[in-house]
């Protein structure tokens, strides 16, 4: 039975919308460049301790925008910044922004007329429109212009649900908690994320973060709210489970984690339990197997790539669930949970010796003779 819930809650968010506003150029006396370019720090250092008034009902603390260089013409000047903040209860470490600042003097005082994402980086969800906050008991969501209440509270509820689901299946220490973004649209995540529309187009939601241990903003699970809400009930619980999951395994995932495991794993802690047959819930390769195309390796890196053949990478999202389903049927949810710990420490061949007994090629024979048995 999952723990009681309070209700999450909707707090409307005020937009920052900050004109761009163009004075014209003048000459500037000599010896005033470094007073002016102190006066323009001072400026958006008083400026950026008035911004989370405006994003009120987003818990933000250590708030601050960093000028690292400054750029004068006249009457107008650009502050190249960084943005560091973190979210409240659930970054354990600032998340960080490149920004532009544009200033323009009147009145003989430098006044910020605008702040944008640095040319390159990526934006910050209130940049793309009034944001609204849904608080729940293990989450926090956020989502972009146009989002309803309605659809915030629902994720919220789905999100709750999910950090006990992950924690079960994950017993090593993580923060129990998760960040959801829901930008207003499909192509709005594309913006967010930095890639072109069609990468996200038909997933459910993605999970942004940094690997391996230590202090670091938490982990994002970003939805795409096109093919979210394309799913049902089920599909929605497996989604957010598995994106969840994710963030709970982050501190013991490395660049020497296999994709497979580290996506098999996420998708077995959302299907434990349920009631779907192997081959209902791995159906593109279960149609492959019987094609007589059965895998000759464990799904590698590049099948699992957006963007691509969505048949290919559907094969090895089932694939990969289907290996690490049969390693907890046969060696045990302990063993599976103590292989993903060490394979990111260590190699996966002395990972699987340590914990299974097994080479990677008697892994791959034992899960190609379940697809055999399963998926026919």
């Amino acid at each position: 039975m999952l723990p009681a819930r309070r209700p999450p809650r909707i707090l409307p968010l005020v937009a920052l919308l900050l004109g761009v506003l163009l004075a014209g150029c003048g000459p500037q006396p000599a010896g005033s460049a470094d007073t002016a370019e102190r006066e323009v720090r001072r400026a958006v250092a008083d400026w950026s301790r008035t911004v989370p008034e405006a994003l009120a009902g987003i818990p933000l603390t250590d708030w601050a925008y960093e000028v690292s260089s400054v750029r004068r013409d006249g009457a107008r000047a650009l502050a190249a910044a960084r943005l560091r903040y973190r979210l409240t209860g659930y970054d354990t470490a600032p998340e960080e922004s490149a920004r532009e600042v544009e200033l323009i003097r009147e009145d003989g005082a430098w006044r910020v007329g605008a702040d944008r994402p640095a040319p390159g980086a990526l934006p910050q969800l209130w940049d793309q429109g009034p944001v609204s906050v849904a608080a729940g008991t293990h989450s926090l969501v956020l989502g972009g212009a146009g989002q309803s209440a309605g659809t915030l509270r629902e994720i919220a509820a789905e999100a709750d649900r999910a950090v006990p689901a992950a924690s079960a299946a994950w017993p090593g220490p993580w923060a129990g908690r998760v960040v959801v973004l829901v930008p207003g649209s499909l192509d709005a995540m594309a913006r967010l994320l930095g890639r072109p529309a069609d990468t996200y187009r038909g997933l459910g939601a993605v999970t942004t973060g940094r690997v391996g241990a230590g202090p670091a903003p938490a982990d994002r699970v970003v939805v795409n709210p096109e093919g979210y809400a394309g799913l049902g009930a089920e599909g929605r619980r497996i989604i957010l489970t598995h994106e969840v999951a994710h963030v709970a395994t982050r501190a013991a995932t490395s660049a020497t984690t296999p994709l497979w495991l580290s996506e098999g794993f996420a998708d077995w802690a959302a299907y434990r339990g349920a009631a779907a047959a192997p081959a209902q819930a791995a159906p593109a390769l279960a149609r492959a197997v019987r094609r007589g195309e059965l895998p000759g390796e464990l799904p590698r890196t590049e099948d699992f790539a957006f963007g691509g053949d969505p048949d290919a990478a559907a094969r090895a999202y089932e694939g990969a669930w289907l290996a690490c389903r049969l390693i907890a049927a046969e060696w045990g949810g302990k063993a599976l949970v103590e292989l993903y710990g060490k394979a990111g420490r260590e190699s996966l061949e002395t990972a699987l010796r340590s914990t299974l007994g097994v080479d990677r090629a008697g892994l791959t024979q034992a899960w190609q003779e379940s697809l055999r048995g399963e998926l026919r």
